[in-house]
């Protein structure tokens, strides 16, 4: 009997410590229209479009309603990976647990940053370059293509574990909640923002920052 309750905690151990499983990844963009997506609080918008396979943001010419695209469905756990590339001064990010509870996504949504760091105006710091998580923490060793073409991004949301990916490498890694996190959070133009970072589920916002940007073969893997 002994022996019994030993095989049994063995295998009770063997699977408690396996991995989470990661799905099957899905497209969410078809290519033709937005289906799967919708503007950010119901927002008015005209400045999204569809066109070849592509998902693009019109540049801003002072008569657009414009308001940031997020997915109809929310995520916990995941693994999003997209292509994506911008024009000279271009400016866009990815945010992810983004709750509609605020006035603009990035108040609960971190955000991975996509920007023409050389030719955006105006002084530019390390954490607001490409592939950062914008406004915390500086992507090591980032190297974007040059503007014009495209980039291959990975975003991994594991529970409060955080990766950034840009061209098939590995440049942020954070743990949301984390003492560090919190002190670069008290540092940060998120001090006051007190529901960024917390929500454990949300929608995945593409942002529309005025420029133009261009994204295609977004695919997500849920982590069960």
């Amino acid at each position: 009997m002994k022996k019994f309750y030993v095989i049994i905690l063995t295998v009770t151990l063997m699977v408690s410590c396996q991995p989470k499983e990661t799905q099957q990844s899905a497209s969410i963009f078809n290519g033709k229209d937005l289906s799967g997506w919708r503007f950010f609080k119901g927002r008015e918008n005209n400045s999204w479009e569809v066109v070849d396979g592509v998902m693009h943001c019109k540049p801003f010419d002072g008569n657009e309603k414009r308001a940031d695209l997020i997915t109809e469905n929310q995520y916990e756990n995941f693994e999003l990976s997209w292509e994506w590339k911008l024009p000279a001064q271009g400016n866009s990010g990815v945010m992810f647990r983004v709750t509609e509870e605020f006035d603009e996504p990035y108040y609960s949504g971190p955000e991975y940053q996509m920007l023409d760091d050389i030719g955006y105006p105006g002084k530019i710091e390390e954490w607001q370059q490409t592939a950062s998580n914008y406004g915390m923490h500086v992507a090591e060793g980032a190297q974007p293509k040059p503007i014009g073409e495209w980039n291959e991004s990975k975003l991994v949301v594991n529970g409060n574990h955080v990766e950034h990916w840009l061209n098939g490498k590995k440049v942020v890694e954070y743990e949301l909640g984390s003492d560090d996190w919190k002190d670069r959070k008290a540092k940060s133009k998120w001090n006051e923002a007190v529901g960024y970072g917390a929500a454990k589920k949300g929608h995945i916002a593409i942002q529309d920052h005025g420029s133009e940007v261009w994204v295609r073969n977004i695919s997500i893997s849920e982590i069960r």
